[in-house]
């Protein structure tokens, strides 16, 4: 059983090979009963379907509570099921913490919370430091942001500091995404 590590957990994970239909559905399912145990109501949660799940697609879980817009995406799995069901342990994970009092509801929604143009802000952050938009590879956008940093900096002969702290929030977008 694979074992990743997302948000500071452990994460293991069973790849769906067979039923992935009944799968994608038990798994939206449960992600909804779980944001449910902590108030937060079923038609405050959106799951994007996908009509293939055996297709390489992102998960993506938003919800609203009390005004505020709460987005979980995953998408470095092979399959849509595998990555919603990776989306399902991590929140899993996240509740079980607010309910066991580890986590208090106000730091569950910080910790997810995100404007409404996120998906395209991460686009973007990606064009900026030369990446295609479905990289998700942590470790080159680091050596790629440190890189066009140096080049940049305000203190670097043509260096520009609107265009350094623009890239500095790029980076800082795709961290908080793929950390």
């Amino acid at each position: 059983m694979p074992t990743i590590r997302i948000k500071g957990h452990d994460i293991n994970y069973q790849p769906v090979s067979d039923s992935s239909h009944r799968r994608a559905t038990q798994f939206t399912n449960k992600i909804i009963e779980a944001l449910g145990k902590i108030g937060i109501g079923v038609d405050d949660v959106e799951i994007e379907d996908e009509p293939s799940p055996m297709r390489k697609a992102v998960a993506t879980v938003r919800w609203f509570n009390n005004g505020t817009h709460c987005l979980y995406t995953y998408s470095r799995a092979h399959k849509y099921v595998d990555n919603l069901q990776i989306a399902l342990k991590v929140i899993e994970t996240e509740t079980q913490n607010v309910l066991k009092g580890i986590k208090s509801i106000e730091q569950f929604i910080e910790d997810f919370r995100e404007d409404d143009d996120v998906v395209e802000k991460r686009k973007a952050a990606r064009e900026a430091l030369g990446f295609e938009h479905d990289h998700h590879d942590l470790n080159s956008i680091n050596v790629a942001f440190k890189k066009k940093s140096r080049e940049l900096h305000p203190d670097m002969p043509g260096g520009d500091t609107e265009k350094f702290k623009q890239l500095n929030e790029a980076h800082k977008t795709l961290k908080r995404e793929l950390e």
